[in-house]
Order: structure tokens, then C-alpha cells, then sequence
């Protein structure tokens, strides 16, 4: 179905504005076509034409959601699924539509994933009418209330962990949807933040503890003298005192003592020369052994 309104004016601008105004629409909305170019007066008395435009919209027939419900049916006719009564709820750019019957378990999928797959290439079928965005929910036997309230269940208990216990945890990848489902629930508990990592099909959340963020988690490290650095974040640690033995056997409960190390005192140079020369085997006050020798001449 086309509208269309042909005016006319001493311009071409006078006569587009003149059919817009005719059709309720402005210059953006309409596509329009030039049926005579101006001409003016000779000597300004004689002959000259206006302009002519001709303005028209193309009107489809049928809606986005009508286009939508037909992709529907012929889906659920080719997997011999049938009958499936839809109900559909128009808004100004959305529509919901509501999936009813038996056997349509297979629609929904593993955690919705069929469902979500049927619902995006539903919305594409839509946005093909008017070439513009018109977004399509598709719904089947309230899985997307109950899938919410899993959800929002399952953030809050991880959350409340997170934040007890300072550690992190990653959830399976999900939709935008489920995701900002989940950041909007953790934001609700105390002490505890999500944020989402990866790429496309990947991209996930990880909630965890406010102070770590930033996304690294670090175990929190304690050094034990006897036994070396041990994990103290690691489930049933516990540090023990060190217990000796005695010679009979029996355990003392106090740690090991050793006496202190013996450091040498710093000497003065003078000594430090004294203990570099050799040492005489005899005192000045004995006589050698095999008495003077002397060279020959």
C-alpha cells in the first residue's frame, strides 16, 4: 500500500515541504520524485512553471509481530508440532508472544537455548517490515519467569559465599540477558561484585568478593617455619605447635631451643697482620736445633 500527495510551488523545497505537510510526515519519513523542474517568466511576465513533487511512504500489510507469528507457523508446521495457540502483546516497538500447547518442550531446549536461538531469528523476520529495530520475546510455558527466578536465586547464594569466604566463582556462559539478570542481583548483597570476562559465545560471569574486584582472586599465603609456605585459604588447615620428644619417649609440647650462635668480634688491623705472619716454632729464648748454618764461600 503506498500514500502519496503531489503539490506544487514556485521551488522545489516549497512543494516537498507542501506534500509532507499533506501526508503528516516530515522530509525523512517520505520518498518523493521530481515531476517539473521550475521555470521562470520571461521578462517576468511570460510563460515559467512551478515545481511539481510527488511524495509517497510505502505502507506494509502487515505488522512486525504479524510477520513474526507467520515465521512461527511455519516453523511449527515443518517440525510437525501442532496445534500451538499463540498470543501475541503489541507495544510501540516490542512484542511478546506467548507460546502455548503440548510437546513443546523441545522448543525450549537446554536451559532455554532453543527457545533464545527461535526468538533471535524471529526478531530478524521483524525487523525486515520497516527496516527498523523491533524487539521480539518469545515465552513457552513461563520458562522465562521461572528461568529468572533461578537465576536471581543462584547469584545471591554465590554472592553470600563470595563474600564469607573472599573467594571467587565463574558461572556457565550466558545471554546478555540472563547476564545483566545476575549483575543486578549481586549488586544487592553486601561485600560481594560480578563482573563478566570472555568473548561471544564464552563471555560469562565471575562473582566475587568486593576487595578482589579487579578479577584475580589470591589465595591468602601464611609462612610456617616448620613446614614451609602452606595455603591458609585451603579447607581444614589448622596450624600446630611443634611437639619434641624426650629421651623416654614422651612428648614436651614446647618448641625445640638451640643455643645462640657464637659471631667472632671484629679485630683491629694491627692484630688481623699479627695473625697473618707464620708462627716460630721455637720461643727467642731457645736455641735452633741444628745451630747457625752458613753459606760457603
Amino acid at each position: 500500500m503506498i500514500r502519496e500527495a503531489i503539490c506544487t510551488a514556485p521551488t522545489i523545497d516549497g512543494a516537498l515541504d507542501a506534500a509532507c505537510r499533506e501526508l503528516g510526515l516530515e522530509r525523512g519519513e517520505v520518498e518523493f520524485e521530481i515531476i517539473d523542474n521550475p521555470v521562470k517568466k520571461k521578462f517576468g511576465l511570460f510563460g515559467g512553471n512551478p515545481a511539481k513533487v510527488r511524495a509517497y511512504v510505502v505502507i506494509p500489510d502487515k505488522t512486525p509481530a504479524q510477520a513474526a507469528v507467520e515465521y512461527l507457523e511455519g516453523i511449527f508446521d515443518a517440525m510437525g508440532i501442532n496445534p500451538v495457540e499463540i498470543q501475541v502483546e503489541e507495544k510501540e516497538d516490542s512484542a511478546i508472544i506467548t507460546l502455548s500447547g503440548e510437546g513443546l518442550s523441545c522448543i525450549i531446549g537446554r536451559r532455554g537455548e532453543t527457545l533464545d536461538s527461535l526468538q533471535y531469528l524471529t526478531g530478524l523476520v521483524a525487523n525486515r517490515v520497516n527496516n527498523d529495530y523491533y524487539r521480539i520475546t518469545i515465552d513457552s510455558g513461563n520458562f522465562r519467569e521461572k528461568r529468572e527466578n533461578t537465576l536471581r536465586a543462584l547469584a545471591r547464594r554465590i554472592a553470600i559465599t563470595a563474600a564469607k569466604t573472599g573467594r571467587s566463582q565463574s558461572l556457565e556462559p550466558m545471554n546478555p540477558y540472563e547476564r545483566r539478570i545476575i549483575h543486578t542481583t549481586v549488586h544487592t548483597v553486601k561485600g560481594a561484585i560480578s563482573w563478566s570476562i570472555g568473548d561471544d559465545a564464552d563471555r560469562h560471569v565471575v562473582i566475587g568478593p568486593e576487595s578482589k574486584g579487579d578479577g584475580y582472586d589470591a589465595p591468602r599465603i601464611e609462612f610456617n617455619r616448620n613446614k614451609g609456605p602452606r595455603n591458609q585459604s585451603k579447607p581444614g588447615y589448622r596450624s600446630r605447635p611443634y611437639q619434641s620428644k624426650s629421651r623416654d619417649g614422651s612428648e614436651s609440647g614446647q618448641r625445640r631451643r638451640y643455643p645462640p650462635k657464637q659471631h667472632n668480634q671484629r679485630t683491629s688491623r694491627s692484630d688481623q697482620n699479627a695473625k697473618s705472619q707464620p708462627k716460630s716454632d721455637v720461643s727467642s729464648n731457645t736455641l735452633p736445633l741444628y745451630g747457625k748454618i752458613e753459606p760457603k764461600k
